[in-house]
């Protein structure tokens, strides 16, 4: 008598789990941010320029530009909007064009996830080593320079929604800028020119009210200008507020036009951005 078995039933793999919206932007932003700390220059001088330029500027400026208010803690206050510039604005104005002409943007518009992801990598990358920075920042001027950190919650909300917008700004406008750069090469020197030149206009190494009038004129245009002043209405006495050019910190004003780039800069982004070279077609 024989006995026959049966065959196996086949072994079929589970479904793969399909990524919900938010996990997919986080995985992205992981993926961003690492990418980023493998890139010794940009990690050197993201993270350390603002902090060497505070180091050389305080041993060679130490006089008080107001009662209570040394150059060396205005200066502060400038070096964390540049900061936050050079994070968001300059970071992405020059890195942007690398990977398009590298054709990892191509690529990715091939790829079967939405395209939203890939900006929200970009956003949670500036946002994680943004607050990284502005920490480091902080630290060190506390501990070198005797900044004094906001005692109310009010500079402290203010604090958070002048960096919020300026980086929001700052961000958009990055990416639009990128697609000025014909080739990877470019990128940086299409970019670093502007935000240099901002960085000077901007009341970042020289006093504001020091500039000419038109260069005050010309830097009241730009995000920059007001980022710096938002950022003195909070770790700078409430008195210095009259040596501003409008008597005071005009904090609404800095509201309405970081608000205003934001929309500007947005709608340069959906106007300008380009997934391939301009060889690709």
């Amino acid at each position: 008598m024989t006995t026959t078995t049966k065959p196996a039933a086949p072994v079929t793999a589970a479904p793969a789990r399909r990524l919900g919206a938010g996990a997919l932007a986080l995985r992205q932003g992981r993926l961003e941010i690492t990418q980023f700390l493998r890139s010794r220059e940009s990690v050197v001088f993201t993270m350390g320029f603002p902090i060497i330029m505070i180091l050389i500027f305080a041993a060679i400026f130490s006089d008080e530009i107001a009662p209570g208010v040394s150059y060396t803690q205005y200066f502060i206050t400038g070096m964390i909007a540049t900061g936050l510039m050079t994070v968001s604005f300059q970071n992405l104005g020059i890195w942007i064009p690398i990977e398009r002409d590298r054709g990892v943007l191509k690529r990715y518009r091939g790829t079967p996830m939405p395209k939203w992801v890939w900006f929200a990598g970009k956003v949670i990358m500036v946002v994680v080593i943004g607050i990284a920075e502005t920490a480091l920042l902080l630290a060190v001027s506390v501990a070198l320079f005797d900044l004094d950190l906001p005692q109310t919650a009010a500079k402290w909300l203010t604090f958070g929604w002048v960096a919020v917008l300026g980086v929001t700004a700052c961000t958009l406008c990055g990416i639009a800028i990128s697609s000025l750069a014909r080739t990877a090469r470019s990128g940086s020197a299409v970019v670093t020119p502007v935000a240099l030149v901002l960085q000077f206009i901007s009341g970042v190494f020289f006093v504001f009210t020091s500039l000419p009038t038109w260069m005050q004129q010309v830097a009241a245009i730009f995000p920059l200008k007001w980022m710096c002043q938002g950022l003195r209405s909070v770790f700078l006495p409430d008195s210095f507020g009259a040596q501003e050019p409008g008597g005071s910190f005009e904090l609404g004003r800095v509201a309405l036009v970081l608000g205003a780039w934001c929309v500007l800069g947005l709608i340069l982004c959906l106007t300008t951005f380009r997934w391939t070279t301009r060889r690709d077609g």
